[in-house]
């Protein structure tokens, strides 16, 4: 269930930034911040950089089975 939230216009228009580049909606542009400092504070030994590649690599799909012919 989705809850509205009022977040400051700066921090939304940020995101928004990020969301075009990042082919994200803004929602889910902030959902993924929100991952990244959870991650983040959840593993202060992790490198922030490890936490963002974890994420971005667990969002994706698989694609498939490989074959080598």
């Amino acid at each position: 269930m989705a809850t509205p939230v009022k977040l400051p216009d700066h921090l939304v228009e940020d995101a928004k930034k990020v969301a075009a580049i990042e082919h994200r909606s803004v929602p889910k542009q902030i959902e993924f911040y929100y991952l990244i400092a959870r991650a983040a504070e959840q593993n202060p030994d992790l490198s922030f950089q490890l936490v963002r590649e974890l994420l971005k690599s667990k969002s994706e799909e698989a694609s498939g089975e490989y074959r080598f012919d």
